[in-house]
């Protein structure tokens, strides 16, 4: 069919967007959870931080098994463990199994933009992989938009378990449609399969490379650390916004990421500057964030939604890292380098993730309310310091760098 390459995207990129609806889930949901299971925020930063946990660990082999085995089988094999997991968490009451589950939400939700990817270069004409890529990554961007406001309304009406069963029975259906959507990869098409260790070897070899991926950790608090799941209940409570809203406001910065791409993209084509642009980045990112937490309570709705919005424009720096990486290396290795700067980049969720629950537990005032621990302004405020922190150091180091040349990457 003429059409049916479109049609594979599609489906490929509808699950790379319900992934993403997942990602952010629990940030909509951050009392109640603690409630259930009775947990304080530095068990809660652990359970956010298995996701990212999942997602890093499986970023490199299922970019190896997409490549032997194609993406019908590993797409629709990781919808389903996605899904299925989502009804483990639902059912049960035992904390290690819901560490369990989420860890595994995270692991099969690596395959949502490695797959996408790969079927674009299987089924679509090398000419149009970039435009491809972007369109993929703005349209998986939606599922955290509709993931956010929306999300949280269904939650306010039918409560969150009802939601999070509908959001696993979407998943299997999913599932699916990816199955009698997406061509088998026939033997002809595969490729030789790569040499997994000596790849890696190469790339933990290169210094440079190392210290870029280094810079991409600590600047994904705003994104990882605050949009996933920190940044609604922070807004509840510093702000006094009721949930919807502050779902709203945290989703601005998704929306600011469907515009910053191809921003960021034509300013580093245009004055081939992508260490300076990415290290203005990092800093501005410091410098919007620090604006917010130094003056809690006092910036209003509209003036917030702008705000994230700028965050989110930056926070796509992530484009041209990965275009960085990918121009350091041989051709071959190049599907490899990106999922490794993603799996160090989605570690750094993990780190931010722990780190918040970590500080807010130091900095809780002694609040109860039915038993479970009640967060103050100052806990949330103090806790979010590390993103804007982070992201200055990751911003000045890039800064420092030198510009781009493929020999200053290769191991010493």
């Amino acid at each position: 069919m003429r059409y049916h390459p479109w049609v594979m995207w599609f489906l490929a990129t509808l699950f790379f967007a319900y992934q993403f609806i997942m990602r952010v889930f629990t940030g909509l949901c951050v009392p109640e959870l603690m409630h259930k299971f009775h947990i304080d925020a530095t068990e809660f930063g652990l359970f956010s931080s298995m996701y990212y946990y999942g997602y890093a660990g499986m970023q490199i082999p299922v970019a190896y098994l997409l490549d032997k085995f194609g993406p019908r089988l590993v797409i629709s094999l990781c919808c389903f463990v996605c899904s299925s997991s989502i009804f483990l968490f639902y059912w049960t009451d035992n904390w290690y199994l819901v560490l369990l589950s989420r860890f595994l939400i995270g692991a099969a939700s690596a395959a949502g933009f490695l797959g996408a990817s790969k079927v674009i270069s299987l089924w679509f004409p090398f000419a149009t992989y970039a435009r491809m890529v972007g369109l993929t990554f703005s349209f998986g961007l939606l599922g955290a938009i509709y993931g956010g406001k929306p999300v949280s309304h269904l939650i306010s009406l039918y409560g969150w378990e009802n939601v999070l069963l509908l959001v696993g029975s979407v998943g299997l259906l999913l599932t699916g449609f990816l199955v009698g959507g997406i061509k088998s990869h026939t033997p002809s098409s595969l490729q030789e399969s790569p040499s997994l260790v000596t790849d890696l070897k190469s790339l933990v070899t290169r210094p440079s490379l190392l210290l870029i991926a280094f810079c991409n950790f600590l600047m994904v608090g705003a994104l990882e650390g605050f949009a996933d799941v920190w940044g609604v209940p922070y807004l509840v409570a510093v702000y006094d916004f009721a949930k919807e809203d502050a779902a709203f406001i945290t989703s601005s910065i998704f929306t600011g990421m469907l515009f910053g791409g191809p921003i960021l993209a034509y300013l580093a084509e245009t004055f081939k500057a992508s260490y300076t642009i990415t290290a203005l980045c990092g800093l501005l990112m410091a410098g919007i964030f620090s604006s917010m937490l130094l003056f809690p309570g006092d910036l209003g709705y509209v003036t917030l939604c702008v705000l994230m919005f700028g965050v989110g424009i930056v926070c796509c720096y992530q484009v041209l890292v990965f275009a960085i990486g990918a121009s350091s290396v041989p051709p071959d290795m190049r599907n490899i380098t990106i999922a490794f700067l993603n799996c160090i980049n989605m570690l750094g969720g993990s780190f931010f993730h722990t780190s918040i629950g970590r500080l807010m537990d130091l900095f809780w005032a002694g609040g109860l309310s039915e038993g479970q621990r009640v967060y103050e302004a100052p806990a949330y405020t103090y806790a979010l310091g590390i993103i804007p922190l982070a992201a200055f150091v990751g911003g000045v180091i890039f800064l420092c760098l030198n510009p781009v040349k493929k020999e200053a990457l290769q191991p010493a």
